[in-house]
């Protein structure tokens, strides 16, 4: 990659001046949409995906100077690159292969001289026959009742993913199992699931890659004494995704069954891989598993194979940097006209502020623009009656709107002022944009849209798991595409680390207390001293 700072680049200084020039009155967007041809020049099709970006504040002169940086960038070059196991995690010294776990391709990608399609084929078939001798009644509970229950334990790139995919494919799950996401350490979450679980029918899938994430770690503690409580064995209820040889590969502590994950995949990347893979297949079966993955794997080849004017998640990731770096936009909103896709909006947010998050460039240097978007959302047309105020006359930030042609409920077809439900959500998708992007004139001030409000609009033509899949892979390469313009690394996470360290140590504050009861607080800091008073007091 060209180390050169990325503002010293012309097409960057191009950029920053034609930016100015799209900020006159003439480039509104309520004028630009004059063209008749504006959808056919603005919006394109790939991976049965439709990505309309018409209503982004760009002409042809903007896309042309972005496809020059992302040339200059060697953005493609880049990408194909990471799925051919270059290590493009330079930071930690690891490829980065996402990519590998859906690919169902006979080639071979090296690592280290290991061909790490063999060990990802096997755990995929691993998984395969586990999910199937569960379903089948092969393999069940201590007391040989079936599973009905699957627990996730896991935090972070652990679970949100599956549980975007779960949540989204809800309508598949037909093998008489329920799903549960066991995440956060807050006691309120163990409690909540416990109540919806029977206890000899739970399988606990426990998720994490070192096996010592202090989240996670507290959650299996706990579920095991609650197994051990109801006169279980616990051994016959939980399995383990986790690295070779850590302490959740350890034979000396007996589970159903170990899955491994490898450090060439990180966790919000994960989904894909057996961190997905074994929850996933026990609660949508393992072939609506593999549809999921054959469509992330389509459009991984679409972001690999595809020119840059037809790339669709290359497309995405430039207008995201055109807008965050060049029309001072801050946030991006996440709106899936569609329920089953509520969960899409937090791993997203997850995937990508995790990952392009970052204050430095690959090489250690000072990064000379900033990097990331806020990322949050709702599914419309909640998100209509929540935070449209602001979207539509407060502060602007653009949104992908996200609809599905056919509904995964088609029986219900009542009408109301003469429309059904799905034409009502639809009629709500297209009008949205429009009122954002035009705007409205009104002598009364308080009435007045200033438009000019930028969007994507991106369809997909049903909810099946091969959808599922290409989107979250569109949503994955948007965001690595963007870092290798940046010059960041997206796939390490240091600023996780700082808040842990320092959890660590009043932790150990907290567990001396509960040691030694006359262990008081006096060394730490007054704020800390309040705080840790306050929660052994039990009074405010």
């Amino acid at each position: 990659m060209n180390n050169q700072k990325l503002t010293k680049f012309p097409v960057w200084k191009k950029l920053t001046h034609h930016a100015d020039m799209m900020h006159q009155p003439e480039m509104h967007l309520k004028n630009l949409l004059k063209d008749n041809k504006r959808l056919n020049n603005f919006s394109n099709k790939g991976s049965n995906i439709f990505f309309d970006y018409s209503r982004h504040r760009v002409n042809k002169m903007t896309m042309d100077l972005l496809f020059e940086l992302a040339e200059n960038r060697k953005a493609i070059e880049l990408f194909n690159a990471m799925t051919k196991g270059e290590k493009v995690n330079n930071t930690e010294n690891r490829a980065a292969l996402h990519t590998a776990t859906r690919s169902f391709s006979s080639d071979s990608i090296i690592v280290d001289d290991i061909n790490i399609m063999l060990e990802t084929r096997e755990v995929r078939n691993k998984i395969k026959t586990f999910a199937t001798k569960v379903h089948s009644g092969e393999i069940t509970g201590s007391t040989g009742k079936r599973f009905k229950h699957i627990v996730v334990i896991g935090i972070g790139g652990s679970y949100l993913g599956s549980e975007f995919v779960a949540h989204s494919l809800k309508a598949n799950a037909d093998r008489n199992i329920k799903i549960h996401f066991l995440a956060n350490v807050d006691i309120h979450n163990f409690g909540a699931i416990i109540t919806e679980i029977e206890p000899e029918t739970t399988l606990w899938v426990v998720i994490s890659k070192t096996y010592t994430t202090a989240e996670t770690m507290a959650n299996v503690k706990q579920a095991t004494v609650f197994m051990e409580g109801k006169g279980l064995d616990p051994s016959k209820h939980f399995v383990t995704v986790t690295s070779k040889n850590s302490p959740g590969d350890d034979p000396a502590s007996p589970v159903l069954e170990t899955f491994h994950m490898f450090d060439y995949i990180g966790g919000r990347y994960s989904v894909t891989s057996a961190v997905g893979g074994v929850p996933l297949s026990l609660y949508i079966g393992y072939e609506n598993f593999e549809e999921f993955l054959k469509g992330a794997e389509e459009m991984d080849l679409h972001a690999n194979n595809s020119p840059p004017e037809q790339n669709l998640p290359l497309i995405a990731a430039l207008i995201s940097i055109w807008n965050n770096n060049f029309l001072g936009y801050q946030a991006q909103g996440i709106i899936p006209y569609a329920t089953p896709l509520s969960k899409l909006a937090p791993h997203v947010q997850q995937l990508y502020m995790e990952s392009n998050g970052k204050s430095v460039t690959k090489t250690g240097e000072e990064l000379d623009v900033s990097s990331g978007l806020i990322i949050f959302g709702e599914p419309g047309t909640n998100a209509q009656h929540s935070f449209f105020q602001l979207a539509h006359q407060g502060r602007s930030f653009p949104i992908d709107f996200i609809g599905v042609v056919n509904p995964q409920y088609k029986e219900y077809k009542s009408k109301s002022k003469g429309v059904t439900n799905h034409q009502e959500l639809w009629a709500n998708l297209i009008s949205q944009p429009s009122a954002l992007a035009i705007g409205k004139d009104d002598p009364k001030k308080a009435k007045y849209f200033s438009g000019n409000r930028p969007s994507s609009t991106i369809l997909i033509e049903d909810l099946s798991p091969a959808n599922i899949g290409r989107l979250l892979s569109f949503y994955e390469a948007r965001t690595v595409f963007e870092a290798f313009i940046w010059g960041i690394n997206p796939f390490d996470q240091f600023g996780v680390e700082l808040g842990k360290v320092l959890a660590t140590d009043i932790r150990n504050e907290i567990s001396e207390k509960n040691n030694k009861n006359n262990h008081n607080f006096d060394k730490n800091d007054p704020i800390t001293k309040f705080y840790l008073d306050t929660l052994f007091s039990g009074k405010l």
